[in-house]
C-alpha cells in the first residue's frame, strides 16, 4: 500500500477542520440561542451567526496547524490544556467584543465554562471513536488472517519452522 500523497494529507486536514468548524459552530449557536431565549428574544442576529461560523473556521485552523490538534489527543496534558485555554480565550474575547451576549460579563464567564466543557466532551468523543476504530481494525485484521490461512491451507507454521537455520 502506498503512502498518502501530500494532497491526500492536506485534504484529510481540511476535512477535519470542516468537521470541527461545523461541530463548534453548532455548539456556539446552541449557547447563543439559549441565551437569546432566556432574555426573551426569539430571533438570532445573522451577523452574530456569521461571526461564529467564521471564527469556528479560524479557530479550527489554529487548532490543527498551531496547537497540535489538541482535541484529538490521546490524553489531556499541559500542552492540550494550553490549547483549550487559548481557543476558549479567543472565543470569549470575540464574543465579548462583538456583543454576542450583550457584553454581560456573567454570561460571558458562563460561556467560557461552556466552551471548556465542550472541548472536554469533544476530546472524549474522539477518544471513544479511536477505540471503536481500533476494534474494527483488529477485527478486520483477524478476518484477513483467517481468510489468508484458509487460502494457504495452513497457519504458516511450516514455513516459519523451515526458515530457521538448523531446522529441516
Amino acid at each position: 500500500m502506498k503512502k498518502p500523497t501530500l494532497w491526500e494529507k492536506y485534504l484529510t486536514k481540511e476535512i477535519g477542520i470542516e468537521f470541527k468548524a461545523c461541530l463548534y459552530f453548532f455548539a456556539l449557536l446552541f449557547f447563543y440561542c439559549t441565551y437569546r431565549i432566556c432574555v426573551g428574544l426569539t430571533v438570532a442576529d445573522i451577523l452574530h451567526m456569521a461571526e461564529m461560523i467564521f471564527l469556528a473556521y479560524i479557530v479550527g485552523y489554529i487548532q490543527v496547524f498551531l496547537l497540535w490538534n489538541f482535541d484529538e489527543a490521546d490524553h489531556l496534558g499541559k500542552k492540550e490544556w494550553l490549547g483549550i485555554i487559548v481557543c476558549t480565550s479567543i472565543y470569549v474575547a470575540v464574543s465579548f467584543v462583538c456583543g454576542w451576549f450583550d457584553k454581560n460579563i456573567y454570561v460571558t464567564i458562563g460561556f467560557a465554562g461552556y466552551v471548556v466543557f465542550l472541548y472536554f466532551c469533544v476530546f472524549l468523543v474522539y477518544k471513544c471513536r479511536r477505540k471503536i476504530d481500533d476494534k474494527i481494525l483488529n477485527s478486520d485484521l483477524e478476518l484477513f488472517k483467517t481468510r489468508s490461512e484458509k487460502e494457504n491451507g495452513d497457519s504458516g507454521q511450516d514455513i516459519i519452522q523451515s526458515d530457521i537455520p538448523g531446522n529441516k
